[in-house]
């Protein structure tokens, strides 16, 4: 793309001249004519987020207000304030006021040390700290006055007078992040209608370009605003959007629609597109919208946006911008395993993009009214080239509230009639909505990149500041950033990432459920030595609807199960002397075979498993990866021995083999994944394999080991047996032939194989085991409730909460559980819970009518004992399957969680700050240790309850499901498993024996290595 750029932005070398000469001028003057900065604009200066110092401010900035509680807020700015290291800053070339502020912020550093000797200084550490909280909440208080106008629209327009007098616009947008809940985009729909009211009732009839305008950011008024829903957010939310721009309408304001993450780009521009072509709206020309120059699609969303002003003979107006979540974007796309990013890479190209965009909306002005916002005196400079070569005056700049300041007041004239326009991008809000604002301004503002960060300092060189992006690219060997790879290639050049696909671009989704739907039936048998074996039938019925039938199963007796163990014992001492790289190619090529396959690997998932699109698309990604990185691994620990140092005149080799016979018990809520995982595992070792599938989902595990024997597996290496699990067990699991077993499953199996093992005479056999959990989740006060929530939600209810990680037991300090509680129960209320074939669908069936059962028992025995926060309604389309509604419970004990409850139920408990040692304790008391999470913004809390719970998984600030083979090596402790950790570097050792080889290579003769040494 960059080539295509470059191309297209046709500037001679005069002109690139000249705007470089403009630009070093403009910026003298700013740096000469800079009036004395503000306290805020110093401390943002000496502390930049390059600075430890810098970030350990900003994570302040992110919390301490929203904080409830004292002791919280005084333990944040202890956790904070006692890692930085203020003096370094002291003789940095400062204002006194400057200079003040650093040796107090010192000296509060030294005093908040918890570690601090002097028994003086503990004690006036402590009488500091009121003192040190209302000078942060001061100082935060007045950071977040730099960056928003008011926190009200009466308030904001009351501030704006001033400048406006100077010659400045605003648009004016109220603050508020993604709304979770209806009521919250009920309340954001009724702001953003106020503040139209309220600026109609104070314009001065200036016009939708002349006047003041509004932004609206559409995912705060839509809690589903998603691509998934877009069925539904097509009806809903065009609905509020045109009632908002009526308004404006008969206002006479414009109205601009921010942009946001680049999965939502397709879904604004039909709403666009919806709004610019309604009759209601003719005649109006202050529709807007922003576009993102950091998209590789920028270029051609500005010509979509041109074609529809010309085909709805409606001006539009383009807020052209960079882009707010650049880390998000590369975050997203590598987690998802997607082809490429949606975003560039380098800088760089960003500017590039967003200049050849700028040519192309001043060539169209008579369509289109171009908006510029930024804060680089490089780009401003160009912009002005490109209007005066088209003598083209249509137009205007944007600057952020905030930032850039001292560029624009050398740009805009008010007493100059010709003078170039600027419109401010005003906040509005209250401190609790501010926050995540104020974090991506700080971002913005003190990143390295950043040339607001650079323009008032200095040391850096105008020469530098005024290099053009295209030829700043001719430097690099490479358009992509060398530092990011691409999605596949995250793991470096030893394993490719598995590749996922994107259900947020409608080509992939159509061609997905056109492939899945063509696979309707399937049927499974028992295989030993490759031959195909009979047995009694019985049916599988889809989970979401019990009346289809989607395949047949033949089930394999105890007497096959002894067939089976003798095939596999003789096979073993081949296959175990098979090299590494050999078995290693054998499972890379069943990973590729996987990707060859995973339209039908995704339909089985469905069909037999329940699964969702999202979660059917995870687990066949995780087989792969499993396949990738066990080959990985086992071709580095079982291939070249390992040379151990010793004496001299003799060799000592250690090396890996495998063990013999394994039995592979793999349950049915990862029926592919976990069942691949420990296949491929005990295979990379050298073992021979009996698979032993789940009843309920047999049929994915047939096609899994169709895929092995294709890659190259010997069918007498792995046989599958399909089949009752007791009667199976019998068979096999007391023969001395069986050299260990891997099983997931409930911890009341385990211990059954675990005795069937121990009684055998015979070697002592390896027992790998991976149970189930109570786990649960801490939420201190100083987190962030909407993070909150939302990860608690795919925690607990993804995957119809039928995972051995999902969130059992949510745990939330009462300053805030009210709050957070009031979240969960709105953004439970617009889950969809239905047919996992729907892209639509959040919450799919549970397994079968046992489970159901069980778990609609459990749910009104809680109802009678507990507190029912919320239960999910289902409709009349879950009566065929065996649904059950998502539910929260809240209860006062840990003595209501008397045994694991797999599926859709959540408990809720409050406790006190005071209470959290005591709280960790009785989750360790539960003697589970499988998966925990914790929320919160202190560092040190971080640590101490990472080190002190037990638990094998401990996941911070996010979600506690998902663990990523390689990345997140997946086990617990206690009653959760017996470890090591699934795609973990130890797995396949347990799967080995150990051998030691040592020769005396004098035997024969001297000692010749030693006799020729040589220095």
């Amino acid at each position: 793309m960059v080539p295509e750029l470059l191309s297209q932005f046709n500037f001679s070398e005069e002109q690139n001249k000249r705007i470089q000469e403009r630009t070093r001028i403009l910026i003298e003057k700013v740096r000469a004519g800079a009036q004395s900065q503000s306290i805020i604009d110093q401390m943002m200066r000496q502390f930049p987020l390059s600075t430890h110092e810098g970030v350990l401010l900003m994570c302040l900035a992110e919390a301490l207000l929203r904080i409830p509680d004292r002791s919280t807020r005084n333990a944040l700015l202890r956790d904070k304030l006692s890692q930085a290291d203020f003096k370094k800053y002291l003789n940095n070339p400062s204002s006194w006021a400057m200079k003040l502020a650093t040796r107090g912020f010192s000296l509060g550093a030294d005093l908040l040390k918890e570690n601090e000797s002097s028994p003086f200084k503990r004690a006036l550490g402590k009488t500091s700290l009121p003192v040190m909280e209302k000078v942060a909440d001061q100082a935060m208080r007045l950071l977040a006055g730099k960056f928003v106008l008011g926190s009200t629209i009466e308030e904001a327009l009351e501030t704006s007078v001033k400048n406006m007098k100077r010659g400045y616009t605003y648009s004016f947008d109220m603050l508020g992040e993604a709304a979770f809940t209806e009521k919250d985009a009920a309340l954001y729909y009724e702001e953003y209608f106020r503040a139209i009211q309220t600026m109609a009732k104070r314009s001065e009839s200036r016009g939708e370009l002349s006047g003041n305008s509004i932004s609206v950011k559409l995912s705060a008024l839509h809690p589903r605003y998603s691509f998934a829903q877009q069925e539904r957010v097509m009806i809903e939310l065009s609905e509020k959007l045109l009632k908002l721009c009526q308004a404006a309408f008969e206002a006479n304001i414009a109205l601009t629609v921010d942009a946001e993450e680049s999965e939502r780009l397709e879904i604004s521009l039909k709403l666009i597109e919806q709004m610019a072509k309604h009759p209601m709206l003719q005649g109006w020309h202050g529709l807007g919208l922003a576009v993102q120059a950091y998209q590789k699609r920028a270029v051609d969303v500005i010509d979509f946006l041109i074609d529809l002003a010309e085909k709805s003979q409606q001006r539009l107006n383009v807020r052209l911008v960079k882009g707010a979540y650049w880390d998000s974007e590369i975050k997203r796309c590598q987690e998802l395993g997607l082809e490429d990013y949606p975003v560039f890479t380098r800088k760089e190209t960003t500017d590039l993009s967003y200049l050849v965009c700028a040519q192309k909306l001043l060539a169209r002005c008579d369509v289109i009214f171009p908006q510029f916002a930024t804060h680089n005196a490089l780009t401003i400079l160009t912009i002005m080239e490109f209007a005066e070569d088209n003598h083209n005056t249509s137009y205007e700049f944007q600057k952020l509230h905030g930032m850039g300041d001292e560029l624009y007041e050398h740009i805009i004239h008010p007493e100059d009639s010709q003078s170039l326009r600027c419109r401010i991008y005003a906040p509005v809000g209250s401190e609790r909505e501010l926050l995540p604002y104020l974090v991506r301004r700080l971002l913005e503002n003190g990143a390295n990149t950043s040339f607001v960060n650079h323009l008032m300092d200095k040391t850096h060189s105008i020469d530098d500041l005024i290099q053009l992006p295209q030829d700043k690219l001719e430097r690099y060997l490479s358009m992509r950033h060398g530092k990011i790879p691409l999605p596949q290639d995250l793991y470096g050049k030893e394993r490719k990432n598995s590749p996922g696909i994107d259900l947020v671009n409608p080509r992939e989704i159509e061609n997905l459920l056109e492939e899945i739907r063509s696979f309707t039936f399937w049927a499974a048998h028992p295989v030993i030595g490759g031959k195909r074996q009979e047995g009694p039938r019985y049916q599988i019925h889809n989970p979401a609807r019990r009346e289809e039938t989607i395949g047949e199963v033949q089930e394999a007796s105890p007497a096959l199960a002894q067939e089976a163990l003798v095939c596999a014992t003789q096979a073993f001492e081949s296959w175990n002397f098979t090299s590494a790289q050999h078995r290693a190619q054998c499972l890379r090529k069943t990973a590729d075979l996987m990707i060859d396959h995973y339209h039908e690997l995704i339909a089985l998932c469905i069909r037999e498993g329940g699964k969702t699109l999202t979660d059917a698309i995870s687990e066949v990604r995780e087989a792969i990866d499993f396949c990738r990185y066990y080959a990985e691994r086992g071709e580095i620990d079982f291939g070249t021995p390992l040379s151990l140092l010793g004496a001299t005149g003799e060799t000592n080799e250690f090396l890996l083999q495998g063990r013999g016979v394994f039995i592979c018990i793999s349950p049915w809520n990862f029926p592919l994944a976990i069942f691949v995982g420990q296949i491929a595992a005990a295979l990379m070792a050298g073992n021979c394999v009996i698979a032993k599938p789940a009843r309920q989902t047999p049929l994915i595990a047939f096609r899994a080991c169709q895929l092995f024997y294709e890659a190259g597996i010997p069918q007498t290496a792995l046989q599958y047996l399909p089949g009752s699990g007791s009667q199976l067990s019998a068979a096999l699991l007391k023969d001395e032939r069986v050299a260990g077993v891997a099983f997931t499953g409930s911890i009341e199996t385990a211990h059954i194989i675990n005795r069937m093992l121990a009684s055998r005479d015979g070697a002592i056999g390896s027992f790998i085991a991976e149970t189930g959990g109570q786990n649960a989740m801490i939420v201190d006060s100083s987190a962030l409730p909407e993070q909150v929530v939302t990860d608690v939600l795919s925690s607990a209810f993804q995957s119809a909460g039928q995972r051995c990680s999902a969130l059992r037991l949510l745990l939330v300090q009462e300053e805030i559980a009210s709050r957070v509680i009031d979240l969960l129960k709105g953004a439970m209320a617009e889950l969809k819970i239905g047919d996992p074939f729907f892209l639509s669908t959040d919450v799919g069936p549970v397994i079968d009518e046992a489970a159901q059962k069980s778990l609609d028992t459990y749910r009104e025995t809680m109802k009678s004992e507990g507190q029912l926060i919320y239960e999910c309604p289902l409709d009349v389309n879950t009566q065929k399957g065996t649904f059950v509604p998502p539910s929260v419970f809240e209860i006062s004990s840990f003595k209501s969680l008397t045994h694991e409850v797999f599926g859709p139920v959540l408990h809720v408990m409050r406790f006190k700050s005071s209470e959290l040692e005591q709280v960790i304790n009785q989750i360790n008391h539960l003697k589970f240790g499988l998966t925990f999470g914790l929320h919160t913004r202190l560092d040190g809390r971080m640590e101490d309850i990472a080190r002190h719970i037990g638990a094998g998984n401990v996941y911070i600030n996010r979600n506690i499901i998902g663990a990523v083979v390689g990345t997140q090596p997946f086990g617990g402790q206690g009653l959760s498993g017996t470890g090591p950790k699934a795609g973990g570097p130890y797995y396949l050792h347990r799967f080995a024996t150990e051998k030691t080889i040592s020769i005396n290579t004098t035997a024969q003769g001297g000692n010749t290595s030693l006799m020729t040494l040589s220095e």
